[in-house]
């Protein structure tokens, strides 16, 4: 037993690449759309989490882990590739399907999973992984098309649609088969639906993951297996019972819903995502909060939105232990972004706020050496991919941005990340430290440095860049380390 734990550590940590290769570690990779780290792993005693929690604890909760690009397609770009945005395509929801779809297969590799895929990996996807719910390019209101947004990086790629026939009618469905497409946005942002756990789609992809993994098992072969959730994105639709578990009455309230000061509403937005939703009962508004009855009710459809996410990352990790697996898997929980949940008056993400930026990201691997818990570290999710090749044995089949984390996993290790994550939209660019942010905007709207300090302020209240230049300079060259040539000096 011990030799074997001996083995595992090794080549868990990459140690063994000229080995067997047949004994590499699976991997269960598990993304959550808008899931920001409101988990009980993070300190919400709110929130009902206890299966997340249950990996987390088994595992490494990071702390502060920051996205590329707060919107769903470009945050998945540069976690897929390691890759911070090279130019303003690279920063929208499409750039995978225009990059990638129609582009013939190259010799360096279009995803992380396209590399594992190459080193002897067996790998499938369902829900979404990259920006499409299905896998398949097409708009919101098409029929499907047979082009795949990744056509290299998957052996299989699986979705159930079931009642609403589509992976974007699916994605944004209600329980009755409709969908925010066919209702014409004439819906609620959030549904208490009076059906079972598989009368949504992230139910039916939790079907597909439990028969899936069963055959993974019999192929004895390493496998790479995505798992996307849809949920808690809106529309906020959940099962009834998952609303149950709360009382509304309850629910926090947001610690700050003003514009911080000493900021412009440029850095912000109207929350248009949001107030598409028409027969929503208030719209959102930089001028003015919403009620705290209806702000409650927001947040008790979030959380039961999680709650129900929670139960389907359960019912996988229970399928894992029913088939002997979980020693040799390594399970990694993402969530894409964050999402201000009415923080600074905005309700969705697509901001250079901690609230859009930080988000959830777990790790559990087997045979770690290291104490489980959290880890306090400054990490960005162009980091994971070479963190997992790390862990698979598999090289880095050339440069990437990002930077391996995995000697945080060591008991002796320590990380080689510089304590900073870059992040890019809105005209702007931000990098975040240990105690500080510092975004500088390419616009002609004032003050266009904001700088925070999360021990004093962690609710990013004020911009106080303008009483400590001295640490605005300080900060400014390593933003410019960061600076891909994304915008240019108006």
């Amino acid at each position: 037993m011990i030799k074997w734990s001996i083995f595992l550590y090794a080549l868990l940590l990459g140690l063994s690449s000229c080995g067997d290769k047949s004994n590499r570690p699976n991997v269960l990779f598990i993304a959550i759309d808008d899931l920001r780290p409101e988990l009980g792993c993070y300190g919400n005693q709110i929130v009902k989490t206890p299966n997340i929690d249950r990996v987390a604890n088994g595992g490494f909760t990071f702390m502060h882990h920051y996205v590329q690009v707060p919107t769903c397609g470009a945050s998945r770009c540069a976690l897929l590739t390691g890759m911070r945005p090279a130019t303003r395509q690279y920063l929208g929801n499409n750039v995978m399907a225009q990059l990638m779809a129609t582009a013939p297969e190259k010799s360096y590799p279009e995803t992380l999973i396209h590399q594992l895929k190459r080193n002897g990996y067996y790998t499938v996807g369902m829900g979404k992984i990259s920006h499409s719910a299905d896998g398949l390019v097409y708009g919101y209101e098409e029929e499907p098309s047979d082009v795949r947004e990744l056509p290299y990086s998957w052996d299989e790629f699986l979705f159930d649609a079931g009642k609403w026939r589509t992976g974007w009618n699916a994605f944004f469905g209600y329980v009755d088969g409709e969908n925010r497409q066919s209702r014409r946005k004439l819906v609620k942002p959030y549904e208490r639906g009076n059906t079972t756990d598989k009368g949504y789609p992230d139910g039916l992809t939790t079907s597909l993951a439990l028969t899936k993994l069963e055959e993974l098992k019999e192929r004895k072969q390493p496998f790479f297996l995505g798992v996307g959730f849809f949920k808690p994105h809106l529309p906020f639709n959940a099962p009834a019972y998952y609303w149950d578990q709360y009382t509304e009455s309850e629910m926090p309230l947001p610690a700050f819903t003003k514009i911080p000061k000493n900021v412009s509403p440029a850095s912000l937005h109207e929350s248009s995502e949001f107030n598409q939703y028409a027969l929503g009962e208030e719209k959102a508004s930089l001028d003015t909060t919403l009620s705290d009855d209806y702000t409650r009710k927001l947040i008790h459809a979030y959380y039961a939105c999680v709650s129900y996410i929670d139960a389907q990352v359960g019912e996988i990790m229970e399928k894992l232990d029913d088939l002997q697996l979980t020693e040799n898997t390594i399970v990694v929980i993402w969530g894409d972004h964050g999402w201000h949940l009415g923080d600074l008056r905005v309700w969705g993400k697509h901001t250079l706020s901690e609230y859009s930026l930080k988000s959830a990201l777990i790790f559990n691997v087997p045979g770690a050496k290291a104490k489980h818990g959290q880890v306090s570290d400054v990490v960005e999710s162009v980091d994971i991919f070479p963190t997992l090749l790390d862990l698979c044995g598999v090289d880095l089949p050339g440069t990437v941005d990002g930077k391996s984390f995995s000697r945080l996993f060591d008991e002796v290790g320590v990380s080689e990340k510089e304590a900073a994550a870059y992040s890019y939209f809105r005209n702007g660019i931000s990098v975040r430290t240990d105690t500080y942010r510092l975004t500088k905007y390419f616009r002609k709207e004032q003050p266009d440095i904001e700088l925070y300090n999360y021990v004093k302020d962690p609710d990013e209240t004020e911009n106080i860049a303008g009483e400590n230049p001295s640490i605005v300079q300080e900060l400014l060259p390593l933003l410019e380390m960061g600076n891909t040539g994304l915008y240019e000096e108006k």
